[in-house]
């Protein structure tokens, strides 16, 4: 089977339509559709089925994805080599972060990154779902992404994840709360507050539906806020209370935000660098993704979780 075609039918696994899968390869949609169906008679095997307007894996595509990825990655292992030959990881290597772990990491990453001649990073924020790093991980080559560590959204076995933080997500209360006082904060203590949530579907919504069934507690949502400097100026201000990140959140040593240890329950966040496997074979790609987890263990230490 051509190489290149099995390229688009991971693409279409990833980005879920023709449509999409010919825009981000700059091909039409019907010369995907027949490279796709070339593939198939390659194969010998049906790999797609019509779905509506559009084309959708069988069970059989699904499965030469999954076999495409150690062709793919056999390949970027080559590069590697090649690389090496050449003495140095060099080029660009695009890296995408939920807003809250740039604050947190990409001043660090971009400072270690200028310490590697012939290292480009290419950066912007972007907040994603759990379901969408896939087809972010086809356009960039580095997703740091977030998740309830309750829950595996990368299970598959399509993806490689490289684990860099572990971050809590704490109570924050307004300056002069009651609850301010306290040590820590538990979450029966908070029925009759106001919570600054996020929207349905992202990592801290999830963790807090799930404290609420661990707690039997309903916890009343006021507004859902995604971007969290937004929801820190909210919490200031005495709008509310919410679950926020440990680390990245600008609680000025409790002067504007008293950020509180949920008690009886574990309460975090996982902080994860996804890419695919192929790509994550590329020497610059690697040194990216030390560099992520050098900053990362930095974050601890700086916090006395080293």
């Amino acid at each position: 089977m051509d190489v290149r075609r099995l390229r688009i039918l991971r693409e279409l696994a990833d980005r879920g339509s023709v449509t999409a899968v010919a825009e981000a390869l700059s091909f039409t949609p019907s010369a995907v559709s027949q490279q796709l169906k070339t593939l198939s008679r390659e194969a010998g095997i049906a790999l797609t089925v019509p779905d509506g307007r559009g084309l959708r894996l069988t069970e059989a595509g699904a499965a030469v994805v999954a076999g495409a990825e150690d062709v793919l990655t056999a390949l970027g292992r080559l590069d590697e080599t090649v690389a090496g030959l050449r003495g140095r990881p060099e080029g660009t290597v695009r890296v995408v972060l939920f807003p809250s772990a740039a604050r947190l990491l990409l001043p660090g990453l971009l400072r270690r990154g200028a310490g590697h001649d012939g290292l480009h990073l290419a950066c912007r924020d972007d907040d994603l779902r759990p379901d969408e790093v896939p087809a972010a991980a086809a356009d960039a080559d580095v997703v740091v992404t977030h998740h309830d560590e309750r829950l595996d959204p990368f299970t598959g076995g399509r993806l490689h994840v490289r684990p860099l933080l572990r971050e809590p997500l704490d109570v924050a209360l307004p300056p002069g709360h009651p609850l301010a006082a306290r040590a820590d904060v538990h979450l029966t203590d908070l029925v009759d507050e106001a919570w600054i949530g996020v929207g349905v579907g992202w990592p801290v919504d999830d963790v807090l539906r799930s404290l609420g069934l661990v707690t039997g507690t309903t916890p009343r949502i006021a507004q859902r806020i995604n971007d969290f400097a937004v929801t820190e100026e909210l919490v200031a201000s005495g709008y509310g209370v919410a679950l926020l990140p440990r680390y990245s959140t600008d609680h000025r040593n409790d002067a504007r935000i008293a950020l509180r240890p949920l008690a009886g329950v574990k309460a975090a966040r996982l902080v994860r660098a996804v890419t695919r496997p192929d790509v994550a074979e590329r020497p610059a790609v690697r040194l990216v993704l030390d560099l992520l987890a050098d900053e990362a263990d930095a974050v601890r230490t700086r916090h006395g979780d080293g």
